[in-house]
């Protein structure tokens, strides 16, 4: 199984967000690639560096209008006299058919859902390379490979088409499955993290060529809040190509287990042709969100199963924050894929 990853990905360096409306040090850290890559060359992978696909594939899931922004906010911000020295929005419109600012102020409250996204001057580029980090291992899987891995980081699936969120600034699972699409691929998106998808399931909601699957905490009283319920089946054409199966707080591997082979199911009966795993070691019962409870053994029981499904996947890196245990939790999860994928 091959990982791509870029060096300048690390480059993004955020420094605060808030919580429950006080300013914590910002836990998406490039400290988390060591651990993530130490696992990695620990079970001897081989890494690459990925292509340059150029801003089409990212094109084709994300707006011109919040590429644009994404690309030009931060050295606009710097002209704000006494401005942040990141860009943190401070207002929000109220519904997005609102008209459209053309203040920084105003267009970072359009496109950053909230105040864990902070932009810096490095963040456009760190994302960029994140995100080809996805399109690389889509690549790969497509022309043949069974299994590639994408260290992404920054991180993705909090990120709609116009709209950043929750560390996420490029979808990098939504991107990746909009490859295999492109490909003339049927990809089912399964999202294993700690928190809901809530970007990737607003990418294709109204769509019935992707499905949408996600295994997460509850959002009833936890982050995203307002997505992630399990009466959320998708509008349009996508009714019916969404499914949330939200889970009590502290669930352990059991439970969890439990509600993927609900997903399983579904993603069996939706006939794909390659599986797009939106990989989140933020379960782990030491992680410092703590809102679920898998073990370390219980990210290879998830690696196992997910494995004995027989399709190509594409796993992309999606949260698992800063803690003794994260490069285990990802050899544990990897080493139960290869065990059957090879």
């Amino acid at each position: 199984m091959k990982t791509f990853f870029d060096d300048r990905q690390r480059a993004h360096d955020p420094k605060h967000f808030l919580s429950s409306g006080a300013p914590q040090p910002n836990p998406e850290q490039p400290a988390r690639v060591d651990a993530l890559r130490s696992a990695v060359e620990r079970l001897g992978l081989p890494i690459a560096a990925p292509d340059d696909h150029g801003i089409g594939p990212i094109a084709a899931v994300h707006t011109p209008e919040y590429l644009a922004f994404l690309q030009t906010i931060y050295a606009r911000w710097q002209r704000i006299e006494g401005g942040s020295a990141e860009v943190i929005p401070n207002i929000h419109p109220d519904r997005r058919d609102a008209s459209y600012p053309k203040s920084a102020v105003g267009q970072a409250g359009w496109h950053q859902a909230d105040t864990a996204c902070p932009i810096s001057a490095e963040t456009w580029d760190s994302a960029y390379w994140s995100a080809q980090s996805a399109v690389s291992a889509s690549q790969l899987v497509i022309s043949g490979q069974r299994c590639a891995y994408a260290l992404c980081r920054p991180p993705g699936h909090h990120a709609f088409a116009d709209l950043a969120g929750g560390f996420c600034f490029l979808n990098n699972t939504a991107i990746a499955a909009q490859v295999c699409v492109t490909a003339g691929l049927r990809p089912a998106i399964l999202d294993v993290d700690l928190h809901h998808g809530n970007g990737t399931q607003g990418i294709f909601y109204g769509r019935s060529d992707v499905l949408t699957v996600s295994v997460h905490a509850d959002p009833v009283r936890y982050y995203p809040f307002f997505w992630g319920h399990a009466h959320e089946r998708g509008e349009g054409a996508g009714l019916g190509y969404n499914l949330n199966l939200p889970i009590a707080r502290g669930t352990a591997d059991d439970g969890f287990l439990a509600a993927l082979e609900e997903g399983i199911a579904r993603i069996r009966a939706f006939g794909p042709d390659v599986l797009i795993v939106a990989l989140g070691l933020d379960p782990f019962e030491g992680d410092p969100f703590g809102g679920l409870a898998v073990t370390t053994s219980g990210f290879a029981r998830i690696g196992e199963r997910l494995a004995k499904v027989r399709l190509p996947a594409v796993i992309v890196q999606e949260g698992g924050y800063l803690c003794p245990e994260l490069g285990d939790n990802l050899a544990s999860f990897l080493s139960g894929l290869e065990a059957t994928h090879g």
